[in-house]
Parts: structure tokens; sequence; C-alpha cells
């Protein structure tokens, strides 16, 4: 196999180049340090003449890191509008929030364009092209118009609706023609996977889509967890909570993380079982994301009320129920909080897949486990059975589980984590992209038969040729002018 392409929305900050801190950057850690990798996406910057600046590349070990720019139109279309404003909500079954527009779905496909006219002209014929996420679904199938012929992979990390709720997306056919073109589509739970598969079964497209669930890197998110345990940062936020059992929420803001059911959760524990007030502590962490949208916007100042309702209703002048705030906390602080916490509280209404839950578990003290009470409806859920799994839409069924997590004796709570930890330990980020990758690499390319591989080639060499990309220079990139 020659280079592994990355193709995502964002490259990773040039902060984590060199130090992974989550997400898609550690899940693909193993994978870059193995091989000569080209990591290519937006910059995360707009300019009014975008299409005439060059890209920009960064060097770091194996992994070459190309970005480009955006127009402010681009940007407020095909990332604001369309792909966080009408595929986020669909997918995550929140129909009533989409808001369609010709123009702003003409601004997805036209970006999706850039991204391939960008991306071609640094290819070679042997490379692997792994695209990630919704915001690149059409762009398989315009790498493959322009005459790509290896293969293309294409991993989606957050959930995918059946027929039912696919439907109600205007150009559904066009958008699943685009991802069809790929040679392996991944997805987080089987549940997904029958559900892409039934939508392309709809329009008698053939595909190869496989359940491969994302996972972390436990051992090194252990050790930071013990070390930061004692850490100045998490002992100063310990003692705040004057002797109180710690409940910990950690997500970024956003309507599927189920946080006002959380909330309300929270407030039927303190209510159906007095004797946990004033002897448990909830802290929520919930960075504020896409802040210029409407629906967050709204979002936060019911979150704002709720806490202020709860704590109004149940506090005293020496206890607080709930801490909440928006801004982020360092991943090494949390670390150490996780292993803390008595219980870990994550209640998605639809989740991709939900790391917390796995960090979670990876932190915890072996000898006194905390206890995971854990939405059946996030993809970490099958994986998690000894979870305590809750429906977040029953906010007396959260607090039966949170007054269990409280109350669980030591070895029911050690049973539990160590069948977690087993199953965290095993599904790792480095499993997760070998497996990809392997399952990617056995499949013939469909678009690269043994005849018709030398034409498909010309092709590219015309087409790169009549598009200006290839020349001399010292920077070594071909012109993207």
């Amino acid at each position: 196999m020659g280079r592994l392409i990355i193709v995502s929305n964002r490259t990773p900050a040039p902060g984590e180049r060199t130090q992974p801190a989550g997400g898609l950057t550690v899940g693909l850690y193993d994978a870059v340090q193995t091989q000569e990798t080209l990591w290519f996406g937006w910059s995360g910057h707009q300019h009014a003449d975008a299409a005439d600046r060059p890209v920009q590349s960064e060097q770091v070990g194996n992994v070459n890191y190309v970005t480009f720019d955006l127009t402010q139109r681009q940007y407020d279309r095909f990332y604001l509008n369309f792909s966080n404003g009408v595929l986020w909500p669909l997918c995550h079954y929140r129909t009533n929030l989409i808001r369609y527009t010709r123009e702003d779905c003409d601004a997805y496909y036209e970006a999706n364009e850039v991204f391939a006219d960008r991306l071609v002209g640094l290819l070679e014929p042997d490379d692997t092209v792994w695209i990630h996420d919704y915001h690149l679904f059409p762009l398989g199938k315009m790498l493959r118009d322009r005459g790509v012929t290896g293969r293309i992979g294409f991993f989606l990390h957050i959930p995918f609706p059946p027929w039912s709720v696919a439907r109600l997306l205007p150009r559904l056919d066009m958008l699943l023609s685009g991802l069809a073109a790929c040679d392996l589509i991944g997805v987080q739970t089987p549940e997904d996977a029958t559900n892409l598969k039934g939508c392309f079964e709809v329009y008698g497209l053939k595909a190869a889509v496989e359940a491969v669930p994302i996972g972390i890197d436990p051992v090194s998110f252990r050790q930071q967890a013990i070390e930061s345990a004692s850490s100045d940062e998490v002992v100063k936020i310990m003692d705040t909570l004057e002797g109180t059992r710690l409940i910990m929420g950690v997500d970024r803001l956003d309507y599927s993380k189920g946080l006002p059911e959380r909330m309300k959760g929270f407030e039927a524990l303190l209510k159906n079982y007095p004797e946990h007030r004033g002897q448990v502590t909830f802290l929520q962490v919930t960075p504020v994301s896409r802040g210029g949208v409407e629906s967050y916007r709204l979002l936060k100042e019911e979150l704002d009320g709720l806490v202020g309702t709860i704590n109004g209703a149940y506090g005293t002048p020496d206890w607080v129920p709930i801490r909440y705030t928006t801004w982020p906390i360092g991943r090494h602080i949390l670390a150490g909080l996780y292993r803390m916490a008595d219980v870990g509280f994550v209640t998605p209404l639809r989740d991709g897949m939900n790391l917390v839950a796995k960090e979670f578990i990876a932190a915890q003290d072996e000898d006194d486990p905390g206890v995971l009470v854990l939405s059946r409806f996030a993809g970490a859920a099958p994986e998690m059975p000894e979870a305590l799994l809750i429906n977040p839409l029953d906010a007396e069924g959260m607090a039966d589980a949170l007054h269990i997590g409280l109350t669980m004796d030591v070895h029911a709570r050690h049973a539990a984590w160590s069948a977690m930890y087993d199953e965290v330990s095993r599904n790792t980020a480095g499993s997760w992209s070998k497996q990809f990758l392997d399952s990617l690499e056995a499949i013939r390319p469909c678009h690269c038969t043994e005849h018709t591989a030398p034409f498909q080639r010309l092709r590219w060499v015309v087409c790169m040729f009549w598009r200006g990309w290839w020349r001399s220079g010292s920077s070594g990139l071909p012109s993207t002018g």
C-alpha cells in the first residue's frame, strides 16, 4: 500500500499534531505513525480570495498536514447551514431542527468540489484515501469523476438514520450515490450499518458497509488520570466539594447530548431520594460550540434556567447541588476528575459513539471504581451492557439509576467496571483504525479492475495535466490555482 491520505473537514490544530488530545487525532495516531501520511482539510480560515490562495503545508513526523481556505459564503452555507443545520440534526433524528434551502445544499456540493479539486492534484495512483464524516459525503464520487482509481474509504462518526427518517432530506439519492462510490463505508454500530444499507437498497445502490466502533487509548488515558488525580488543579476542585460525592458529566453544548434531560434526572434524584440532598454534587462541564446557531443559543438559555431553578429549589447556604460551567477544562484535569467521580452521567438522546463513557471507565481506580450511568441511545451502549443503562426521556428512571450507582457496594461496582474496562482495552483507537484499513485493503477497488485500470490512470494523468497541476517547484507541492 502507498501513502495513507486522510481527508477531514478540519485537520488537527497545530498543537494537537504532536500531542493528540482526543477524538479523531487519537483515533488515527497509530495509523499515521506507521506509514507516510498526508492529512488534508480546511484550514479554519475564510478569505474572499480563497480560490487564489495556495494550500499550506506542514510536515510533522510521518504526516504532511495540507490545508486550504474557504470563502465566508462557503463556510456559512456549507459548514454552518447545511452540514450542521441539516445533516447533523437529520442524522441525530432531530428533524424538527432541520432548516433546508436549495442554496445551502448547492453550496455543500460546491464546497466538496473544492475539496476534490484541491486534493486530486496531490494524489498518487497507489494512495489509499480515507474520508471522514458527514461534511464530505459526496467527495468519494467527485474523486472518481476526476479519475482517482485507488481505494477510497469513508467513515461516518455520527449516527445514520433509517430510511423513514433519512427520506426527509431532499436529494437524498444524490448524497447516497456520492457515498456509494467509496469502496468501504464504516459506521459506529450495527444499527447504523443496517440503516445505511437499507437506504442504499431503496435506490438500488451497492456499497460495502461495516460497523467498526471507534475506541480510545485506554493505557495513556488511564495513566493521565492517575497522575492528574493528585494534581493541584484537581485537588483544589475536589476541596470545593467539601466532602460531597461527585456525579460528573462532560459534553460540548449540543442538543443531541440530552443535557436538559440530564438536569431533570438529577432533579428527580433530589426529589425522590432526599437522603442524597447535601451529600452529592453534580458537576457538568459543557463548553459552548456553534454558539452562532440559533438552536444552540436557545439550548444554552434552557440549561441556564434549569440549573438556576434546581439550585434555587434544593440548594442551601453551604451546598450547591449543580456546578455548571461552559468554560472548557483541560483534558488532563478532566481525566483526574473522572477518576475521583462516584458516577459518570452520560445521557445522549442519540450519539455516534460517545468516548466520554469509555474515558470514564479507563480513568477509574480499580480498587474503588465509580459507576457509569449511560443512555441506551449512545453508540457505546452495545459495547457496555454492564453500565446502568437508562432512557434519557425518563427522569425518574435516571433518578433510580443514580441512586443505585451511589449506593452500590464495591464488589458490584468492581464487577461491572472490570467487564467494561476489558472491552475498552480490547477495542481501542489503534485497533479501530487497523480494522478499518485492513478491511479496506482486502477489498479490490471496484473502480479499478484489471481491464480498466490502465485507461483510468491515463485519464487521470490527462485530467491533471489539463488542470495544470503538474509543475516543478521547490515546495514539491502541485499547483492549486
